[in-house]
């Protein structure tokens, strides 16, 4: 039997920041051996029209769904069977499963291997549901699939799973609830020693859930001598020791959500906590004192916000030298609290603008409270080319803790700003996924034949 993962690209285009996407190496080593394995990552690479299969996987997130769900149409079509799971289908199985011959939702380990028994029984169910949340002791990752393609340098790792944190616009806790989990420190260390990679980025939605396991985790990288970046809740800059042994363990990026310099919006977001532990700029300092860049990642659009946030943040960002930025319109996803918020107060624009053939990527997807929908749209633009202007990049890189600390950190810093100017250049302003149509009348046809 042969099965053919796919990874669709968010608007059917190459990316020239693909990473090697860890669920696809997780299902991999979930697969059984006797069974043929293929892999296409649309990112990087076409997927062909003709190509033969005994079942086609999809892993489904929002800005992927539109695509997703038109690539399942076209096998289908032709009489192959396609599966779907990922965070998209947990949270909304029922529009998945008018696309899919059967839907996976939660985790795939304990799931994935009756799955492909049941395929090659025929008798592939309608839904498997995952019941628990299965321990990640013995996780694999079968990375052979990627090989010959040309992913970024960066060997994604994962170390752990879920948040503390219950954010109003994230979906991680609602996915996960209270469960945090992480793999045995032995098992990631073995990993990342076998994969013989300079960089690699820790994965984990926040790397500091735990910091007596964060602690353990950092104590074994450092005779590893890699270099690493990964996502932290901004409170870790309060425990010197832990940053101490960040950057003694090769530590060189984080990504922070600060998400709006108001603490009113904090509020709302439910993320006060931001600034019990003093202001931003401190916080930053505090993590490039220790050689770390900070991604800083910020949302615009929430109710205390007028149009004079963009300017504000910028001028921030800019001035506290951070590495990189992610400047989005606040935007309701399945699972949030935030989307049955703006639903019920009738402030959608779009009710799926994961489908929406009007939809283009950037847009803002409701009506904000302080400035319209098209200013929202417009200042997150604005925002984003200043900050990636020529003398932004040039400003930012003159900090020599951090951003210009050696020449190949300076290197470092100067390709992944290039990088994010041209990605974001290429993908907004267009539609997700390609232009045929999403259908969800022929799609519910094919599911019942």
């Amino acid at each position: 039997m042969k099965i053919t993962f796919i990874r669709p690209s968010m608007t059917g285009r190459r990316a020239h920041d693909a990473m090697e996407p860890l669920v696809f190496a997780l299902l991999a080593g979930l697969t059984p051996k006797d069974v043929e394995l293929e892999f296409f990552d649309e990112r990087l690479e076409e997927i062909p029209e003709d190509h033969e299969t005994d079942l086609v996987a999809l892993t489904v997130e929002t800005y992927t769904a539109r695509r997703a769900y038109q690539i399942a149409s076209s096998f289908r079509r032709r009489g192959i069977a396609v599966v779907m799971g990922g965070y998209h289908v947990s949270f909304l199985p029922d529009e998945a499963a008018q696309f899919a011959d059967a839907v996976v939702t939660g985790d795939a380990e304990g799931l994935w291997e009756r799955v492909v028994r049941d395929v090659e029984g025929h008798r592939l169910q309608r839904i498997y549901q995952q019941r628990q949340l299965p321990s990640l002791a013995g996780v694999k990752f079968e990375r052979s699939i990627f090989q010959g393609k040309r992913y970024t340098p960066a060997a994604p790792v994962q170390y752990g799973r879920g948040c503390k944190y219950a954010c109003d616009f994230c979906s991680i806790h609602a996915f996960y609830g209270s469960s945090l989990r992480q793999r045995p420190v032995a098992e990631v260390v073995a990993e990342i020693e076998a994969l013989n990679r300079r960089f690699i980025l820790l994965v984990d939605d926040n790397l500091f859930v735990d910091p007596a396991k964060a602690e353990e985790l950092f104590r074994a990288l450092i005779p590893l001598k890699i270099k690493w970046g990964c996502q932290v809740s901004i409170d870790v800059a309060e425990d010197v020791r832990l940053l101490k042994l960040m950057e003694r363990s090769g530590c060189i990026a984080a990504l922070v959500g600060f998400e709006s310099l108001d603490q009113i919006n904090l509020a709302q977001m439910n993320k006060k906590w931001n600034l019990r532990h003093g202001d931003y700029a401190a916080a930053i300092r505090r993590f490039q004192d220790h050689g770390i860049m900070i991604y800083g990642s910020f949302i615009f659009g929430y109710d205390h916000d007028t149009t004079e946030v963009f300017t504000r943040t910028v001028e921030f960002a800019i001035g506290a030298k951070l590495f990189l930025v992610n400047f989005s319109a606040l935007t309701p996803t399945p699972g949030a609290p935030l989307y049955q918020r703006l639903r019920s107060e009738g402030r959608l624009i779009y009710d799926r603008w994961w489908l929406d053939p009007n939809y283009r990527y950037g847009q803002a997807t409701y009506h904000p409270k302080l400035m319209t929908a098209d200013e929202l749209t417009e200042g997150c633009l604005v925002a984003r080319r200043q900050f990636y202007s020529a003398a932004s990049i040039i400003q930012r890189a003159c900090d020599w803790s951090t951003n210009c600390h050696s020449l190949s950190r300076l290197s470092i810093y100067t390709l992944a700003n290039l990088i994010s100017k041209r990605e974001l250049k290429q993908k907004l302003g267009h539609r997700l996924g390609a232009e045929t149509p999403v259908d969800i009348g022929a799609a519910a046809t094919q599911r019942d034949r």
